[in-house]
């Protein structure tokens, strides 16, 4: 059951904590979620993001930063970690890290890309591939706690099988409007051709200006910044747009 997030000290968020790997399960043939048990886990809101680290034999030593995928859960977090070609980090993580491994954690980080249940407004949603992990942190708490905040999602991929959270997002979930497009193939007799996405694809699926909804976009650089421009394009005024935004490291 999700529980509401203890804001924490900031030292606690900044010391580094173990993590034992309890669970992983696939989600797209490039991507894994992976549930570790963190004790002393402050909590967190959705939409924030934690840094790994990760130390070899030798010494040598690296992390990167990936978005907390889960709903607050007591010392139990997830994050979905896709297989960045030819990256340093994440093959290990989606393909090697085995149930009871340990790493290395801190956060939770970032206060402005969160979404809080007591916020009324009505979310557009927009993901580009993987920049849907925060965003389906925002849908999960807003299932937990039976919040009646109409959410809309738009979600780019490049094919179905880049698609996450596939089970999930086909279950029944009132208030919460769904909405995928392709850019590179589409599912047979699909409505729209594959391709990138444009301003009247985000009027149609989106919310209308003058409903004030606060939107998140999250996905690769050029993706968030296309999206965030065809927005405001469209009339949502700027600082109801918030923006978080990963390169080829998976930062």
């Amino acid at each position: 059951m999700a529980r509401a997030a203890v804001p924490g000290r900031l030292g606690d968020r900044l010391r580094w904590k173990t993590a034992r790997l309890a669970d992983r399960r696939p989600e797209s043939p490039a991507a894994h979620t992976l549930v570790f048990d963190v004790p002393g886990w402050p909590g967190h809101l959705a939409g924030q993001h934690v840094d790994v680290r990760l130390t070899a034999e030798d010494g040598y030593s690296t992390q990167r930063s990936y978005s907390l995928a889960s709903a607050p859960d007591g010392e139990r977090i997830e994050l979905t970690v896709q297989r960045v070609t030819d990256g340093e980090v994440s093959p290990y993580l989606a393909d090697e890290l085995a149930v009871g491994d340990l790493l290395e954690l801190r956060g939770p980080v970032g206060g402005w890309f969160v979404w809080r249940p007591e916020q009324k407004e009505p979310v557009l949603l927009v993901a580009g591939g993987s920049g849907l992990v925060p965003l389906m942190a925002m849908v999960r708490v807003r299932r937990a706690v039976g919040s009646r905040t109409p959410f809309r999602l738009v979600y780019s991929v490049r094919t179905t099988d880049d698609r996450l959270y596939v089970p999930e997002l086909s279950r029944d979930d009132p208030g919460l409007d769904r909405t995928y497009f392709y850019t590179r193939s589409t599912p047979p007799q699909w409505p729209r051709p594959a391709g990138r996405l444009t301003a009247a694809d985000l009027s149609r699926a989106g919310w209308p200006p003058d409903f004030e909804p606060t939107c998140y976009v999250c996905g690769p650089t050029g993706f968030v910044e296309t999206a965030a421009d065809l927005l405001i394009a469209l009339g949502h005024a700027p600082d109801r747009i918030r923006t978080e935004r990963f390169g080829p490291s998976g930062g």
